[in-house]
């Protein structure tokens, strides 16, 4: 299952990670592969620190809050920019679907790079039964943008789930009121456009977690936060979706 946006600064690594979190807090096998390779961010996001190691030939993921993750990062010291050309990139995307031991998973979540270019499509190409998520902001310019990569998905033959439209507003939390920063109405435009539905809103926010915490991540929500909560009924949702077929 793939998270697309058509550009970047969207959040769809926030809404990937935690939408791997909320799956496996309801007790699914969870893999997540950061597919963005210029602009890995998992690790980082989900406060990971330690390197996978290798068994018998086979790279063993990351195991972080009951998700197995596989990510560039993991081979790049000092966040060094990574200056590869597409068929080197390719390689090792390739690698990470076939020479990490993922064991059973219920799903396997790829972080897509944004856009539709290069390594947009040699991912589609290796992929051909993933189903997607496309996330936009509620801005109008975002969720045309946001449609070409939901159209690229459509002309590969995959399917669609839905739309994420994420920092749909800004709720005040000493009054409550929400003011809508970036526009309304984007995520739903773009669902009806793409034939699918509007999966959920997530508000702008930031996790309420401390470094001391031994699960310190910096990206990830508590299940009893209220973003949190969004995630659990947005995985429920997919489960739904997913194993009903």
């Amino acid at each position: 299952m793939a998270v697309a946006s058509g550009k970047g600064g969207v959040g769809k690594s926030t809404v990937t990670v935690n939408l791997a979190a909320a799956l496996a807090r309801q007790g699914k096998k969870v893999g997540l592969i950061d597919a963005d390779i210029y602009g890995f961010s998992v690790p980082d996001m989900m406060g990971i620190e330690e390197a996978p190691l290798v068994e018998e030939g086979e790279i063993l993921p990351v195991e972080r809050l009951g998700v197995k993750v596989m990510s560039m990062g993991f081979f790049i010291q000092d966040n060094n920019p990574v200056i590869w050309r597409g068929p080197m990139l390719g390689k090792m995307l390739r690698q990470f679907f076939s020479d990490v031991r993922w064991g059973e998973l219920d799903y396997l979540l790829l972080d897509f790079p944004p856009g539709t270019g290069d390594i947009a499509l040699d991912v589609h190409q290796m992929i051909p039964q993933s189903r997607e998520i496309i996330v936009t902001t509620p801005h109008a310019t975002a969720a045309f943008v946001a449609a070409r990569a939901g159209t690229m998905a459509l002309r590969t033959e995959h399917e669609v789930l839905g739309v994420v439209e994420n920092m749909a507003y800004y709720e005040c939390s000493k009054c409550g009121e929400k003011d809508f920063i970036f526009g309304r109405g984007g995520g739903a435009r773009l669902a009806e456009s793409l034939h699918t539905e509007l999966l959920a809103q997530i508000p702008l926010g930031a996790p309420d977690n401390h470094p001391s915490e031994p699960d310190f991540s910096p990206s990830v929500y508590k299940a009893e936060a209220t973003i949190g909560q969004l995630y659990d009924e947005l995985a429920q949702r997919i489960t739904l979706i997913c194993e009903k077929d």
